[in-house]
């Protein structure tokens, strides 16, 4: 049945997707599936259809003079804003500083080097120069003790699968060794510079490659490459084979002997130590020492002096703190408390210069304390206002480290911190292209259904009426114990400059209160977060911040689920939504790639029945509902996202058209497929602004602004 949508005296037409008699059964229940050929990416079938679909979303977004204007307009403000230089917090190895720039509109930013603070900065790599368009990037880096080798891992379009070189630094050369397939994984050094660790589910075979965006990845593996041998050589030095859900990091200690191997699902990790000074450490069934058997908290090591360990961990403390850990009695009952849990949940630790570096989250706001080694408290660390610090790490040796810090309407500034006097300065810092004073940034707290008190920040022009005109833009998260909380996009600032109003949400599932805040968003307990946001949603429209019609939602990736789930449940309360790569087929996202890591947070829905009923009944595409007039959608996802599956979006959107068949004056249901772009990590800058440009396009047209 072709389908549409009318505004005015014109008419556009849904591309056809055909329906099929696919029917799953669960616990008893059966459950339809017409879209399932969408799972299959390289069929004819689905690349005109998508193509359709994006010929589709243009014409509407840049039909007729105006239309193309305007999107003209917002796409030259968003690059006259984000033409501006800017710097990630250096590194230091060996006297020399690494660091990332980006001149102001570089696709993808320039990695430097310089000898010393004061040094002339030299070009170690820009992956500008490894593609015509902009797809290929950075992703980690690894810098040898002796600061003259760096172990790099590039992904081309988006992809999470990264190859691994290594180059010189003083001559910008590389050498013959790759190593492919990488994938969720940095790298670390062997303190001798013989080789690095890294993690990989193994070089796959072709078929498996042809299946890369849709096959689940397994048993994840730590290997060793020695500098000079074929990937073919590499080891495996450690190995879950009891368990293929298992995702594996591994760190080497600054004093070379231990090799930290952390072992996670989902928000929790198990960690074991090898001996690196051992005979045999090579084999994956040499011993190990075992701080946490089981995954049943955080653990995460942030430094040692000989067998003494600092670790950050949430067993038997939500909210976090910090503990010294013997490695001849690493037994739980034999730790050292030295930063007890309190009231503020610790978000980042580090231990640098004789010094540890805590930072808390106070109501989502950045706190930062300076302890010594016995955890005893130096000082609190005065930041520049309210907003988000990011602390780096460094060496017992080092007196210095750097951090940085933003908020809604500050750019990223990077400061070095004197670990002697503790005093900071500016070390890098953005010159602006619009005026900060301009705006101002308010915290509130709205009010969930069952009472919970959840964080909003606001940020708006001085001087904006707050009677319910203004368009406002929601965005949330709510998962993975991941926290949000006052940053910068010139992405936003372009939306605060058309007359926006943009609010974050701090919603349960996030990790701004602790694992506890966390949990009360996860499995059976989801819906907590879409009653928090529809709460916040709420409070903006009885505020007079915004009204129903003129308040458009935002959210990716499990924040996408996030607005696609709230917008079947409550569509009279939003005048628009942005659903950005989202996770919205609930019932098949543990069977792609790495969604199966994902369980820990939204449940089994095959395994366990009392979960499945939970997930069913807010599954985006399990709930779209003919004749429910649905606010205006667009939905934005890459076709080689190979973490949240596209075929997500893909089925969403289709489900979403058809049934405006049968709906009076439906809204526009769109989709938006970026071609040579992943979930938006290493997506070129010039990706980026087109993407936004059409999102601020749509919500231009669709809240009337």
């Amino acid at each position: 049945m072709s389908t549409g949508f009318e505004i005015g005296e014109q008419r556009w037409t849904y591309p056809a997707a055909r329906e099929t008699e696919q029917v799953d059964t669960y616990f008893g229940v059966e459950v339809r599936d017409p879209y399932r050929w969408m799972e299959e990416l390289d069929t004819d079938e689905l690349k005109v259809w998508v193509d359709a679909e994006n010929a589709l979303t243009q014409s509407f977004l840049t039909g007729g003079v105006e239309g193309a204007a305007r999107r003209n307009r917002i796409h030259a403000r968003l690059m006259e804003l984000t033409d501006y230089e800017r710097f990630s917090a250096p590194r230091r190895e060996a006297g020399r500083y690494f660091f990332q720039r980006n001149a102001g509109l570089q696709n993808q930013a320039v990695l430097y080097w310089q000898q010393g603070e004061a040094g002339e900065a030299h070009v170690l790599l820009d992956p500008n120069t490894l593609s015509q368009d902009g797809t290929v990037s950075l992703g980690s880096y690894a810098i040898s003790d002796d600061g003259e080798r760096m172990a790099y891992a590039l992904a081309e379009a988006g992809s999470d699968v990264q190859t691994v070189r290594v180059r010189e630094v003083m001559t910008g050369s590389d050498l013959p060794d790759v190593v492919e397939f990488v994938k969720f994984s940095g790298m670390s050094w062997m303190r001798d510079g013989s080789g690095f660790f890294y993690a990989s589910f193994g070089v796959p075979t072709a078929e498996e490659r042809a299946e890369s965006l849709k096959r689940a990845a397994v048993f994840h593996k730590v290997y060793f490459h020695r500098l000079g041998t074929p990937q073919s050589a590499d080891t495996v030095v450690f190995e879950r084979a009891d368990d293929g859900e298992v995702l594996l990091s591994a760190e080497v200690s600054e004093d070379g002997r231990w090799l930290f191997l952390g072992q996670s699902k989902g928000h929790t990790n198990a960690l074991a130590v090898k001996d690196l000074r051992a005979s045999g450490w090579e084999r994956a069934e040499a011993a190990v020492i075992r701080i946490a058997a089981v995954d049943d908290a955080r653990y995460e090591p942030i430094g040692n002096v000989d067998d003494q360990v600092w670790m950050m961990t949430t067993k038997d403390a939500p909210r976090g703190k910090l503990v010294r850990v013997d490695l001849t009695q690493p037994e739980q009952k034999q730790w050292v408390e030295l930063a007890a849990e309190g009231p503020n949940s610790l978000e980042q630790a580090t231990m640098v210069g004789g010094a540890l570096i805590l930072s808390y989250l106070v109501d989502a706001q950045t706190e930062v304390e300076v302890r010594g080694l016995d955890g005893g408290l130096r000082q609190k660390l005065a930041l520049p206002g309210i907003g988000s610090a990011s602390v780096g790490g460094g060496k017992a040796s080092d007196d210095e480290t750097f951090f940085t810090f933003t908020n809604y309407t500050t750019p990223p500034t990077v400061f070095r911190l004197d670990l002697q006097s503790l005093e900071a300065r500016v070390w890098k810092q953005p010159r602006l292209t619009f005026d900060p004073e301009q705006y101002q940034t308010e915290q509130v707290f709205a009010t969930s259904k069952d009472g919970t008190r959840v964080p909003l920040f606001i940020t708006y022009r001085k001087g904006t009426a707050l009677d319910g005109t203004a368009p406002a833009l929601l965005y949330g998260y709510g998962g993975f114990n991941i926290s949000l909380g006052p940053g910068y996009s010139s992405s936003r600032m372009a939306w605060l400059e058309m007359g926006g109003i943009y609010a974050e949400s701090i919603l349960r599932g996030g990790g701004e209160y602790g694992e506890e805040w966390h949990l009360a968003g996860t499995r059976t307990q989801k819906q907590n977060v879409f009653d928090d946001f529809i709460g916040c949603a709420e409070f903006l429209i009885q505020s007079g911040y915004t009204s129903a019609k003129r308040l458009a939602i935002n959210g990716g990736s499990n924040g996408g689920l996030l607005v696609a789930a709230v917008e079947l449940q409550r569509p009279e309360l939003f005048g628009a939504v942005l659903a950005q790569v989202g996770v919205l087929d609930m019932l098949r996202f543990d069977r792609f790639t790495i969604g199966y890591a994902w369980k820990p947070d939204y449940g089994s829905p095959s395994e366990k029945e009392e979960e499945f009923q939970a997930i069913f009944k807010f599954s985006p595409l399990h709930n779209v509902r003919a004749g429910v007039r649905y606010p205006p959608t667009l939905i934005t996802t890459g076709d080689h996202d190979d973490r949240v599956f596209p075929a997500h979006s893909f089925k969403y959107a289709a489900a979403l058209q058809a049934a405006a068949a049968d709906t009076p004056n439906a809204a526009p249901m769109l989709i938006r497929v970026e071609t040579r772009a992943g979930h938006g990590g290493g997506m070129p800058l010039s990706k980026q602004l087109d993407v936004t440009a059409d999102t601020y396009a749509f919500l231009v047209k669709e809240l009337g602004m």
